[in-house]
């Protein structure tokens, strides 16, 4: 189900770990850790330098797209990868250096896969540029498509040069959310949703954002356990039974990826496999 089997983004899906759990443990990724900057303020989002955690939001360091682009000519010239992304440590599609480092990729080496993650915001109006530097897969991250919930999970947005809060920031953010994910589909980028299921909050809400994504052009979802940290770090974490039941739910209506690991932002490797999966571990050479 997971692999899209007949589609015709079949050849990217089948190679790509993220997208297809029967190469999540066989076929590695690299993320490379060069957009430090966020526009959005989640209240479970904590963005750090250190060399310890395993979860998203953390690097070892951030590079420019020179440095970064060394590192992936090292890494493919050692190690089986197929996809390289941008996946934080803050927001790609707020920092210039994720556009820089694919345009230069894609000169380099087409036959990688370039994917990336965002929250969404700005990928309206990213969307040829996305195209242009050959992006193949895009990962949103929608944690509601209601504002009455999305205000509780997000304190602040910064858009257009401007702070909203509560339901406006919300109103804003989940229209431009399911804009990008259908104007990104139409133009031939293969959409994955990642959902974070909060107890409490979000745990019956998720199977709303899987219909309107859907109906948006993603192709699969991916429900991810909260990590208690920051504002909601007295949230308790989702159970097994949760999650499988939402996941579950979700099934019926979109493909579901359930073999995430939750990786850091500057993960390389295979990431099925704890023997080979790594991260950079750089000396950090700037902190936010």
């Amino acid at each position: 189900m997971n692999e899209h089997n007949g589609s015709k983004f079949a050849h990217i899906t089948k190679a790509h770990p993220c997208f297809n759990e029967k190469m999540h443990d066989k076929v590695g990724r690299a993320h490379v850790p060069i957009a430090p900057k966020c526009n959005i303020f989640c209240n479970f989002c904590t963005r750090d330098i250190n060399d310890d955690e395993d979860r998203p939001g953390v690097a070892s360091c951030v590079m420019n797209s020179d440095e970064a682009m060394n590192k992936i000519r090292q890494i493919t010239s050692e190690e089986q990868i197929s996809v390289v992304g941008v996946a934080g440590p803050g927001d790609s599609l707020v920092n210039e250096e994720t556009f820089e480092f694919f345009n230069k990729l894609n000169k380099e080496n087409k036959d990688l896969i370039k994917c990336l993650s965002t929250n969404g915001l700005l990928l309206p109006e990213n969307v040829t540029n996305l195209v242009q530097a050959g992006v193949n897969t895009v990962t949103v991250t929608v944690n509601a498509v209601d504002p009455e919930i999305a205000k509780d999970i997000y304190s602040f947005i910064k858009y257009d040069g401007k702070v909203y809060k509560g339901i406006e920031a919300a109103k804003i953010l989940i229209k431009n959310q399911l804009k990008g994910i259908e104007e990104a589909s139409k133009a031939g980028i293969i959409i994955k949703v990642n959902s974070v299921l909060i107890p409490g909050l979000n745990d019956e809400h998720i199977v709303e954002i899987a219909k309107e994504v859907k109906n948006r052009g993603a192709s699969l979802m991916n429900i991810l356990p909260l990590i208690p940290l920051n504002k909601m770090k007295n949230y308790p974490k989702p159970d097994c039974a949760m999650m499988e039941h939402v996941r579950d739910e979700v099934e019926e209506i979109i493909p579901v990826f359930r073999a995430c690991t939750q990786c850091r932002a500057d993960a390389y490797g295979i990431p099925g496999d704890k023997n080979k999966d790594h991260h950079l571990g750089l000396t950090p050479q700037s902190h936010y």
